[in-house]
């Protein structure tokens, strides 16, 4: 038995003995994703957390991701294997530039993408994902909203609810900035078959070049009931892997990687689940506060976590 045979046996059993709940973001490592009882993305990953039995959830993804888990679930144990995985985009946001925003814009309501830290989940009104961002600002009444922070995704939303004025926070995710137009092109002349998936954090040029935009969930859930067996999927490349895992149908994918999502090893896993620690441990106020926007998301958007 290799090494990682010997890594994955070992984490299992503990898991077992623990009473743990292994959850993996969608783009992780194949071999973290393959271990964990649930694999999904951020707000997916959130909602079982409510819904899993397990006092003790070890949470494979980036830092904001297992902090969301934990301000969702204040009374479990959070184990995060590696804090210093942390997303680039949720770092973004500084509460002085979000200030400022809200001061040159009294009374605007600040939808926030559920991809940031507590604290600024505690500074908004309300959060949204990728598949209920659209829905959130149009269940809003107001007639401009801030939008913080990834503004591809923020410039999405204003081409399907034109009525309102979206105010963009100059923040974004560095993976799918990075998917250019030249990938889509490539990718149809490789596989003329395959539909083509964008994620609404890729820019407008490649979300036009697309048959449809989805959150990766949403990919997902599109490729199992669609007719077609080949897909291309314009987001993280581990997304190809999750979606030939769950339909057995093939999928391509541009080299986009996050590397930060690639820091958590299965050594790092195994050490996680043998010490149970490094737990997460928000401010206990600061979680009561980022609660409140993340709960008015769910009354509102309930069934659109993907």
């Amino acid at each position: 038995m290799t090494g990682a045979g010997r890594a994955v046996d070992e984490i299992l059993r503990l898991r077992e003995e623990k009473g743990l709940a292994i959850m993996a973001h969608n783009y992780q490592v194949p071999e973290v994703q393959d271990l964990a009882d649930i694999v999904g993305d951020s707000l997916f990953l959130a909602m079982e957390g409510l819904r899993t039995g397990a006092d003790t959830i070890v949470f494979c993804g980036v830092a904001f991701m297992a902090e969301t888990v934990k301000v969702l679930n204040p009374e479990k144990t959070v184990v995060h294997p590696v804090p210093d995985s942390r997303c680039p985009m949720a770092g973004m946001v500084d509460t002085e530039t979000l200030m400022a925003l809200k001061g040159e814009n009294p009374g605007a309501p600040v939808v926030t993408y559920v991809n940031t830290t507590a604290e600024t989940k505690a500074l908004s009104d309300i959060c949204c994902t990728s598949a209920n961002a659209v829905k959130i600002v149009r269940s809003l009444p107001d007639e401009r909203i801030i939008f913080v922070p990834d503004q591809n995704l923020g410039s999405f939303v204003q081409r399907m609810v034109p009525e309102k004025e979206i105010v963009l926070y100059p923040g974004y995710c560095h993976v799918h900035m990075g998917i250019s137009l030249e990938d889509v092109e490539r990718l149809r002349r490789e596989h003329p078959e395959a539909e083509v998936l964008v994620h609404p954090e890729c820019t407008p040029d490649v979300v036009d070049a697309s048959d449809h935009v989805y959150s990766t969930e949403g990919m997902i859930r599109h490729a199992r009931d669609s007719d077609a067996d080949e897909f291309i999927v314009l987001t993280e490349k581990e997304l190809a892997y999750r979606l030939w895992k769950v339909t057995g149908k093939r999928a391509y994918a541009p080299d986009a990687t996050c590397p930060n999502m690639k820091k958590i090893t299965l050594e790092d896993v195994l050490s996680a689940v043998r010490g149970l620690e490094p737990t997460v441990e928000p401010d206990p106020e600061l979680m009561v506060r980022a609660r409140i926007p993340i709960q008015r998301m769910l009354d509102v958007g309930r069934g659109d976590e993907g």
